[in-house]
């Protein structure tokens, strides 16, 4: 059963509802135009701007895939950051520059520059799409916590109503500052769940009568037959998805995801466009990748304490008096969220709920500012009403209408993920890095066209961003049910889905040649 807040947690929420309310009165300034609504008026300082880039790529998606990673896994996880680094080369050198002397307000105005503005269009629209879907996975995994904070259980009724919480909250705290909120917010809520995240892990390592040394040797040797949870890098060739954080995985795969979300995914290079420079944008790359590192290694570390602390009953008292390793309808991904609830003393229990919340918030808010500018300065401004003089004050109020709607697909395909991830039985963390795949396929494969050749035509780019987005999916377990034999499916992991799409995209957009550069 799960344990009910005392006066001192409800002291705690209500100290963190003043902060909320403070910060978003602070930093909710109405922005005057377009540039300030969405680059911040190119004035944001690199130190926030980094937390930012980190709040945005991590949020809820780290907070429960993290420990669920280290629970169920180890510490290959970390050696993506390899692949962060290398991708940060590739943006720093040939996309951030290309942004900025544009002056671009989103990522497919270069892309408008160099195929005419319908493939801006068309590349705007499968950003959007895939981004409601990777958006939408962070905010499920966010409703999941919400929902056992407040109904002790993670039912399609309880992870809907709490959907709609953080949906509501995160939208009203964003909706007229706009991406100047949207940073300095991601700052203090960063702050919140990385404080929170090192109180559990303080916790932890008092409660498991181990020394240092003897947690170490327990994790070297878990079970018989099971191999060392203190793996850093996997050198074992394997192209299912439980291979998909070996070496060769992370030096392909994640080095394609990172490059299109560092500098083809609106969502987290609109952060980089606030800065005053691409070399100031570069610096706040770098460092949220570094500071990154630390961050993720706090939350395996929770993981893998929780695997001591529910799984090795040999050491662990609770357990050997018959305790059961929690589930919640058939699922242990939400041993953290069962620990937080049952285990914390009060007052830190609440610090660690609000840490929930704030990974939420900025789940949400990531995604709602890159969206609506995407929406705004592509399809709307660009598309819908090409070639027609629209006042400042018109774009901003179609901003804050466009984050609306927005909000509320995110809600809904949300909601849609909570049914995806539960028949895939996917790892959390896996499972919100792999609904990328769909939109990034195609997008990587238009851009390296772009960047590398002088080929590519209107065609070829609606072709690529198609087939981009088919090919991953037709790999999908559940979708190869539908047209092959039982005997003919495979699994594969996303990374090689990325890798076998986006070379697909290229070869085809390569195929189209260019009538005028």
């Amino acid at each position: 059963m799960i344990d009910q807040y005392t006066g001192l947690d409800m002291a705690v929420f209500a100290l963190y509802l003043v902060v909320l309310l403070i910060s978003g009165y602070v930093f909710n300034g109405r922005a005057k135009n377009t540039k300030d609504y969405f680059l911040g008026g190119n004035s944001m300082p690199i130190w926030t701007v980094s937390i930012s880039v980190l709040a945005t790529s991590q949020s809820a998606a780290t907070f429960l895939g993290g420990p669920d990673q280290g629970y169920r896994g180890d510490f290959t996880y970390l050696t993506t950051n390899v692949a962060g680094l290398i991708a940060a080369v590739f943006v720093a050198k040939f996309l951030l520059p290309r942004f900025y002397a544009l002056k671009a307000y989103t990522v497919y105005e270069l892309l408008g520059t160099r195929f005419g503005d319908n493939a801006k269009y068309q590349a705007g629209l499968v950003y959007l799409f895939g981004r409601l879907f990777a958006s939408g996975a962070r905010l499920f995994m966010a409703a999941i916590a919400v929902a056992m904070i407040l109904f002790g259980d993670v039912a399609p009724s309880s992870v809907a109503i709490a959907i709609v919480i953080i949906t509501v909250v995160g939208f009203t705290y964003t909706v007229y500052g706009g991406i100047r909120t949207v940073i300095y917010s991601d700052v203090v809520q960063c702050v919140i769940y990385v404080g929170a995240a090192i109180l559990v892990l303080g916790h932890l390592i008092s409660a498991i009568p181990l020394s240092t040394g003897e947690m170490i040797e327990v994790l070297q040797t878990p079970a018989v037959g099971q191999s060392s949870k203190l793996t850093f890098v996997d050198f074992e060739v394997d192209f299912s998805s439980a291979g998909v954080f070996n070496i060769w995985s992370i030096l392909t795969g994640f080095v394609l995801l990172n490059i299109a979300a560092f500098g083809l995914d609106q969502d987290v290079t609109q952060r980089m466009l606030t800065c005053k420079d691409a070399k100031s944008a570069t610096k706040a790359l770098v460092s949220s990748i570094v500071m990154g590192i630390p961050v993720v290694l706090v939350f395996i570390c929770i993981g893998l304490l929780l695997f001591i602390f529910y799984q090795r009953p040999d050491v662990m008292a609770q357990a050997a008096n018959g305790a059961p390793v929690p589930e919640f309808e058939g699922q242990t991904v939400t041993i953290f969220m069962y620990y937080v609830l049952t285990s914390l003393p009060n007052g830190i229990k609440a610090v660690v709920t609000i840490g929930i919340v704030a990974a939420a918030l900025s789940t949400l808010n990531s995604g709602l500012n890159s969206m609506s500018s995407v929406a705004v300065q592509d399809i709307y401004r660009g598309w819908w009403h090409k070639g027609a003089q629209i006042s400042e004050q018109n774009l901003v109020r179609a901003g804050r209408w466009s984050m609306g709607l927005v909000a509320l697909a995110l809600g809904s395909v949300a909601l849609l993920c909570y049914y995806w991830q539960q028949y895939t039985d996917t790892p959390l963390l896996a499972f919100a890095l792999s609904v990328m795949v769909f939109s990034y396929s195609g997008l990587l494969g238009i851009y390296f066209t772009a960047l590398f050749s002088k080929r590519g035509s209107p065609k070829s780019i609606v072709t690529a961003l198609l087939i981009g987005f088919v090919v991953p999916i037709l790999m999908q377990p559940y979708v190869q049910s539908l047209y092959l034999p039982l005997a003919w499916q495979f699994d594969l992991a996303f990374t090689w889905q990325l890798v076998i799409g986006a070379t697909i995209s290229t070869l085809i957009c390569l195929a189209g040649k260019t009538t005028a550069d």
